[in-house]
């Protein structure tokens, strides 16, 4: 009797240092999980994933440009060892192992790492830890704190006009450390006064601290003939309104030719009236000699 229960209890010891031996080095182990019913093998019973220590969501706080740390249990109550297949949305997320073998009745702690990247804003961001086994999907919150300070800045650069077209090319720049959503304004002079006038307006685009964004705006009428200052304002909530101008010069082949057109028209007429006061001044001196 003595010899047949030592027996099982090296077998017992056996099986469960093979299954310990089966997670993964990046998976920690913990002491087994014991079961309120025995699970069928054909209907194992279900399996968790959640923040260690029983947390209700993972929260990691950081300043930018930095990789922070957590763990992931996973929680294996069947009968059947489990291959669960871990990935991340919404935030860069790695972990020690993306695929991870869960022994039966067994919780496996994976660790896993956010890495928040230098143009990362401050303030709150979400993401999700995903676990996939035996034909479902758990999600786990994910909440990031990044710390620094908020600052709106943009700028606008790189102003040109094409005096072909009209269109006016400009890159706008985040300067600041908070994700910015710019509005556009447009003003051009002309030597006579206004020549277009476009009010501020949002653009289809939001920038990441860093990040440049070039863009064109296009102005179907310009003048055909005329010299102008185009003056672009860029606008965002809590940053100071950006401006940038441009000169240019407008004059393509009809204008010049009918402004020449004038020109000598002008020059014609000018000289006529000079000719024609000759004459008049000739046929007058006769009239007053005296005999």
């Amino acid at each position: 009797m003595r010899t047949a229960a030592r027996t099982g209890l090296v077998a017992a010891a056996t099986a469960l240092v093979g299954a310990v031996a089966a997670v993964p080095a990046g998976a920690r182990t913990a002491a087994p999980v014991p079961l309120r019913a025995a699970a069928s093998a054909d209907a194992p019973a279900s399996w968790t994933a959640a923040p260690a220590a029983g947390r209700p969501y993972a929260y990691l706080e950081g300043p930018a440009g930095s990789v922070l740390q957590d763990t992931l249990s996973l929680t294996n109550p069947g009968a059947r060892p489990l291959t669960v297949r871990l990935s991340g949305q919404g935030a860069p997320v790695s972990f020690a192992a993306r695929t991870v073998t869960v022994p039966a009745r067994t919780r496996a702690d994976v660790p896993f790492a956010v890495t928040v990247t230098a143009d990362t804003p401050p303030g709150e961001h979400r993401g999700t830890v995903r676990a996939a086994a035996a034909g479902r999907e758990a999600r786990v919150d994910l909440r990031l704190r990044v710390s620094g300070p908020r600052l709106a800045a943009l700028t606008v650069e790189d102003v040109h006009v094409d005096t072909t077209t009209g269109a006016l090319r400009y890159t706008l720049v985040n300067r600041g450390t908070t994700v910015l959503a710019p509005h556009l304004a447009v003003r051009a002079e002309g030597v006579l006064g206004t020549v277009l006038d476009r009010p501020g307006r949002p653009l289809p685009l939001t920038l990441r601290p860093g990040q440049r964004a070039t863009r064109t705006e296009v102005w179907p009428d310009p003048p055909a003939l005329d010299s102008v200052t185009v003056r672009l304002t860029a606008t965002a909530e809590g940053a100071a309104p950006a401006t940038a101008r441009a000169e240019a010069s407008f004059a393509s082949g009809p204008a010049l030719a009918g402004a020449a057109g004038l020109l000598l028209l002008a020059a014609g007429g000018g000289g006529y009236a000079v000719r024609r006061r000759g004459r008049s001044r000739t046929q007058r001196a006769p009239a007053g000699v005296r005999t």
